[in-house]
């Protein structure tokens, strides 16, 4: 009789809903919401809740899901590095290597963004539809001349917009080379990482 083929590995249900539950958020305000909008800032507080879970999920969830089980390292990564040169597959438990570290680029840029956001925009609520508001204000960093006693203020909001817009722009990037490397890694190991993460 012959023996069924493995079933392919699949991410636990709080993993996959986080991941992409944060992808969506991303999308929505780099494509949807006005920056420092109404819209953009409650999607900015789901977005720290998502990651939050996600954070909490790699202490106590199952072992593929800690962070014991993909903590970034210099020596793995070289030795994955050989691997893909030597064109050898070696199954991980979790992320590989370099994933490993793609992970915690992605989620230190996200608490950035979050941080940074937060703090621009100030305690609820948040009104859509101000247009002129400070929180608009922050995060388009605008150069209007204001009094000598918030110019303060102002520098400093100015310095959290520009973390904030360079942290997002570096999170596309790195998203682009996370696509990237999931397909290289699926063309090169044969491991089926979309089938792994796959909402349904």
């Amino acid at each position: 009789m012959a023996s069924q083929p493995a079933r392919p590995h699949r991410w636990d249900p709080v993993v996959r809903l986080t991941h992409w539950s944060i992808a969506i958020a991303v999308l929505a305000n780099a494509l949807l919401t006005e920056e420092g909008s109404g819209p953009h800032i409650w999607v900015g507080y789901a977005l720290a809740g998502i990651l939050g879970l996600r954070l909490f999920w790699g202490v106590i969830g199952p072992a593929d899901a800690r962070f014991s089980a993909f903590w970034p390292s210099p020596r793995k990564a070289l030795a994955h590095l050989r691997d893909i040169r030597s064109k050898t597959v070696v199954r991980h438990q979790s992320h590989n290597p370099f994933g490993a570290f793609m992970v915690f680029a992605i989620w230190t840029c996200l608490l950035t963004i979050i941080a940074t956001g937060m703090v621009m925009a100030g305690p609820p609520p948040w009104d859509a539809a101000e247009g002129e508001s400070e929180h608009r204000a922050a995060y388009a960093a605008s150069g209007s001349e204001e009094d000598d006693e918030e110019e303060g203020g102002e520098e400093e909001e100015g310095v959290l917009a520009e973390i904030h817009e360079t942290a997002a722009n570096l999170l596309y990037i790195l998203i682009l080379l996370h696509l990237a490397g999931v397909i290289f890694e699926t063309r090169r190991s044969g491991r089926q990482v979309l089938v792994a993460m796959s909402p349904l």
